[in-house]
């Protein structure tokens, strides 16, 4: 595996048709904001949002049981800490800034709260694993200047396939996701639920991430290949459900 460089992410970014989905995206996420929620936007719906987003997650993994069992911390060892997880994630922003791999660590020590063994909670499982988020954190601190859906999508594929965990390593990812948003000013609050985009259309989500796997050594290697070119164009629109799936989005 190639060292990132600084245009890893940034080539991605101008792959056919991928920058003008994404500035779709992100004209209709700036709308909801601008218009219906961030100026009147409270605690409360950033908490909501955050719920909404474990809810779904936790859909994901295939947690059984209705939505408030869910919501109340219910369900099984994955739902529970999927919502642990939501209810500390935006403390994470400020590690995520300047040490990402710890950020990623602490966030699979919360999903895998009674999983897994302390031991082995928030330690990459396989060398190849921690190569995968060394190389992710590298490209995430040279990616500056990239739009910030786009590095919240490859960050949320990068960490869901590189398997770099025992368990919970798709979890991890879209709380990853979620707090790029945040931390590059995409949705400051974390209003818009993008686990919920992705749970609206799980068949294409999964179908997705299989195509960014069989390429994601493409980019690696500073050009992407199809599989990578998929999940983006998939991503933008998942994010556009998200924004529909927010607690301000009346």
């Amino acid at each position: 595996m190639s060292s990132p460089s600084s245009s890893a992410f940034a080539v991605a970014a101008a792959l056919e048709g991928v920058p003008s989905a994404f500035v779709a995206t992100r004209d209709g996420i700036d709308t909801l904001l601008r218009d219906r929620g961030l100026r009147r936007s409270t605690p409360e719906d950033t908490a909501e949002s955050l719920l909404r987003g474990a809810v779904a997650t936790a859909r994901l993994e295939g947690a059984e049981g209705d939505d408030e069992t869910l919501r109340a911390g219910g369900g099984d060892a994955t739902a529970r800490g999927a919502v642990l997880l939501s209810t500390e994630l935006l403390g994470l922003a400020a590690p995520w800034r300047t040490a990402p791999l710890q950020a990623v660590a602490r966030m699979h020590a919360l999903a895998a709260t009674g999983t897994l063994p302390d031991a082995e909670r928030g330690r990459p499982a396989t060398p190849e694993g921690a190569r995968r988020l060394t190389w992710l954190a590298q490209a995430v601190q040279a990616s500056g200047e990239v739009p910030g859906l786009v590095v919240a999508a490859l960050v949320h594929a990068e960490i869901a396939t590189a398997g770099a965990f025992g368990s919970h390593n798709r979890v991890v990812a879209r709380a990853a996701e979620r707090l790029v948003l945040v931390v590059r000013g995409v949705d400051p609050a974390s209003l818009v639920v993008p686990e919920a985009g992705h749970a609206a259309e799980p068949e294409g989500y999964a179908g997705a991430l299989a195509a960014y796997e069989r390429d994601a050594a493409s980019l690696h290697a500073g050009d992407p290949g199809p599989g990578v070119h998929q999940w983006l164009l998939y991503a933008s629109q998942a994010f556009a459900r998200g924004a529909e799936a927010s607690p301000v989005a009346r």
